[in-house]
């Protein structure tokens, strides 16, 4: 390979990785001083290839993603300003069309979960899905766990609560 080629932006990350064992030692180097903008740490040829092979994922990534690279950095971000972990989700949230189904007193009560991430029932739009479930059944009821969503997590509870 000669030492005039450069990575072009426009080959996919896979085919960059391919050629990484056809690069000079030379090239190698001018590759990381490319990507991380310093000198390389080693000599060693296989630490340089696996370490550009990861970095040219992540560049890849972040062109392709970059949407959730922003929602990561942000949640970075806060931790940092706050020097606390965010909340995990509670339960994990269906993805956007999902019909969520449940039979109780041998009705069949259907929710789609719609574009926005909100829930449409009966024709009407939710924020909760514990108001659709209390609009169900009369009563104050978690509606993750009324739809099925925090099954997992609520056998989980109950196990450890019978040792």
């Amino acid at each position: 390979m000669s030492s005039d080629i450069i990575f072009e932006p426009s080959t996919s990350a896979v085919a960059q990785i391919a050629q990484l064992s056809e690069m000079s030692m030379d090239e190698i180097k001018s590759l990381w001083r490319q990507l991380y903008r310093k000198e390389p740490p080693t000599h060693i040829r296989s630490f340089l290839e696996k370490r550009l092979a990861y970095r040219l994922q992540e560049v890849e990534f972040r062109r392709t993603h970059q949407n959730l690279a922003e929602k990561n950095d942000r949640r970075i971000n806060a931790i940092i300003n706050t020097g606390k972990k965010p909340l995990r989700d509670r339960y994990p949230q269906p993805i956007l069309g999902t019909v969520l189904s449940r039979i109780y007193q041998d009705k069949e009560h259907k929710v789609t979960v719609t574009h926005d991430g909100q829930f449409e029932f009966e024709g009407r739009i939710y924020k909760s899905l514990s108001v659709i479930a209390r609009e169900i059944t009369g009563t104050r009821w978690s509606g993750p766990l009324f739809f099925g969503l925090r099954k997992a997590m609520y056998d989980k509870k109950t196990k450890r609560g019978n040792k």
